[in-house]
């Protein structure tokens, strides 16, 4: 019988760290998405670089030091409408693009990526 191996262990910590910087150097260049992080950008990597490695099959310490995921709920008090969706999967996908990550585990992470951007949509 065959193990499956986690996306986490497929992609490596060091792969979703650089993943998750690159996407927020983006973001930081952001017009629309920028301001909504209030100049947290440092915070904001790092509650969804613990986020990713837990949602990939890694350590669970997003969950140990902030609970429950609850995405919606978090992300409510940003104006998440078409054009905030398009710029967030756009700065992912040039992060991804620059990513050293193998194409299955990319599509795999773009695929996700697609449907939690339209899943948090509140506008």
């Amino acid at each position: 019988m065959k193990m499956q191996i986690s996306y986490y262990e497929r992609i490596g910590e060091e792969n979703i760290k650089k993943l998750i910087h690159d996407f927020y150097t983006e973001i930081k260049k952001d017009k629309l998405l920028s301001p909504m992080y209030k100049g947290d950008f440092e915070g904001a990597e790092e509650r969804l670089f613990l986020f990713m490695i837990q949602y990939l099959g890694g350590p669970t310490i997003y969950n140990e030091q902030r609970g429950h995921p609850r995405l919606r709920i978090r992300h409510v008090t940003f104006p998440v409408n078409d054009n905030a969706k398009k710029n967030w999967l756009n700065n992912m996908k040039i992060a991804l693009d620059k990513s050293e990550i193998g194409d299955s585990e990319k599509e795999f992470l773009w695929s996700y990526f697609q449907q939690t951007a339209e899943f948090l949509k509140n506008k």
